[in-house]
């Protein structure tokens, strides 16, 4: 299987997902706005989200699959699926029973969650209603992410990188056709989250069915393999998430600060994480299988070209992306949100989170990268200590920025805590002889930044004011915005052929 063709399918699956969630976001902008309802929202959804972050698409997906990996290369199909119904059956267990805790505890998750929402009482019950509502999405999410370890496994990457959708879907119809029947009307968001978890359940199970690996009851927390991912689960949250734990605690933050201070960080994360997952996801989700193999079969050697490969790639798509983000905030906020309840001074209060968040980006995308290094060793212990490190330096910019720059003080403490977790991973990477770079890494940055400035040049001229895109109808915006994102992928595609790259040169096979 080549990589290069596995990462096109998984990005232009996730891509679909993503393209579904900006069209779910400016659905709520338009009806919602960004006020007391939708604050409640974001809320009550990013505490579940945060857990499948953190459980989930986190430490559970980077413990479980280089143990799934290392029993179909030792222990064969039976020993394989044998793990697999032992550690499904606990799961759904432990998931079941922290929902229902969760339902319980709503009141008080919230308290600790934004606490600067108990002044407001109206604020605070909708919230907590909504958290009750949306708590059990962490139950179906993370049986979708046991199910997609297993498929991503199996080299089947076009279910897991589709499944998503259905969740942006839920949101559309329920906004689009369901809002007026609710009491009050955003409450329906909440209901959108529950069912698009179920649905997203029920599409993966024809998958797994079809590769043999459809989970049975059969309950044994005594394995050894089950042991051994929970021993790894626990070093993998904070290794793996640190960035998410980080905006939580904004979250706190940010409740203290003006009405609409979490919506816009919500919206500018909301387009930050379009490149993440593009990028980072997308190529996590394609090495990590590969990265533990390689150490599973003992080949060190191919591991550390892996791990090259993939930053090479970071850094090639990556660094335009963030760019673009800076240079193009104003067109992508004003076409994406600035409808109907939407205002003027939401899409500038975006923006400055936006900005922000476009420093870390690299940052974020190149840790989703570094942290699969010594996951797929079953290495959970570097990477903690490092998250450690990275979110109390976090924290004490959040204490230094915030005064200064409000809400954006947050989005920029993210992103320069993005950075320094990156560094340190590359650096333990590098000390612990895991990675060892291949030739060419200073031409190939230089030809890298050289294509990236004549983009963002042409890119800033060709924008024009703010002003325009602001007093324009939707469809001329986005006309014009789409006509810009062409013009910088043309331009910026086209000063790397000239420089010499070509696709050919980042061709690999997996293991």
């Amino acid at each position: 299987m080549n990589l290069l063709k596995a990462l096109a399918t998984v990005s232009s699956m996730t891509m679909v997902s993503r393209v579904l969630g900006f069209l779910r976001d400016l659905v709520i902008a338009r009806m919602f706005g960004a006020g007391i309802a939708t604050d409640a929202f974001f809320v009550a959804f990013r505490i579940p989200n945060l857990l499948r972050r953190l459980f989930a698409e986190g430490a559970f997906s980077q413990a479980f699959v280089p143990v799934l990996s290392q029993y179909r290369v030792e222990q064969g199909e039976l020993g394989t699926r044998l793990l697999v119904d032992r550690v499904a059956s606990l799961l759904a267990i432990s998931l079941v029973m922290a929902s229902l805790l969760g339902v319980l505890l709503a009141p008080w998750i919230i308290y600790i969650g934004a606490p600067g929402f108990a002044a407001d009482s109206a604020k605070f019950d909708l919230t907590v209603a909504m958290l009750r509502i949306t708590f059990p999405y962490i139950v179906f999410i993370s049986l979708v992410s046991l199910a997609g370890g297993l498929l991503n496994t199996w080299g089947r990457f076009v279910i897991p990188a589709l499944t998503p959708s259905l969740l942006n879907l839920s949101f559309i119809f329920g906004a689009l056709f369901a809002a007026p029947y609710f009491d009050p009307p955003a409450m329906v968001l909440a209901w959108a989250v529950f069912a698009g978890g179920a649905l997203q359940l029920a599409f993966q199970i024809p998958a797994l069915a079809r590769i043999g690996m459809l989970p049975r009851p059969r309950l044994d927390w005594r394995d050894a393999g089950v042991k051994r991912i929970l021993q790894l689960m626990g070093p993998a949250i904070l290794g793996v998430s640190v960035a998410q734990i980080s905006l939580l605690i904004n979250t706190i933050f940010a409740s203290f600060l003006a009405n609409g201070s979490v919506s816009w960080l919500y919206y500018a994360d909301r387009l930050m994480e379009f490149p993440t997952a593009l990028l980072g996801v997308a190529l996590g989700t394609v090495l990590l299988p590969s990265l533990s193999r390689n150490f599973a079969s003992g080949d060190g050697e191919e591991y550390s070209r892996l791990l090259d490969w993939g930053l090479r790639l970071t850094l090639l798509l990556a660094l335009p992306a963030a760019v673009a983000l800076a240079v193009l905030s104003i067109p992508l906020i004003s076409t994406l949100f600035y409808h109907g309840a939407f205002s003027e001074q939401d899409v500038w209060m975006t923006r400055q989170a936006l900005m922000a968040y476009s420093l870390g980006l690299l940052g974020l995308i190149l840790v989703k990268i570094l942290a699969p290094g010594f996951y797929a060793r079953q290495n959970m212990a570097t990477p903690m200590r490092i998250a450690v490190i990275t979110l109390v330096a976090t924290q004490a910019m959040n204490l230094a920025l915030i005064g200064i720059l409000a809400h954006a003080g947050l989005a920029l403490s993210i992103s320069l805590g993005a950075c320094l977790n990156a560094a340190l991973l590359y650096r333990a990477l590098r000390s612990h002889n895991i990675f060892r770079p291949q030739p060419g890494w200073p031409t190939f940055i230089l030809k890298a930044l050289s294509a990236v400035a004549i983009m963002a040049l042409a890119l800033f001229l060709v924008a024009g004011p703010a002003s325009w895109w602001l007093g324009a109808v939707a469809g001329i915006r986005a006309a014009a915005l789409g006509a810009l994102v062409l013009l910088g992928a043309a331009i910026y595609f086209g000063a790397l052929f000239i420089l010499g790259f070509r696709p050919r040169d980042f061709s690999r096979s997996a293991a």
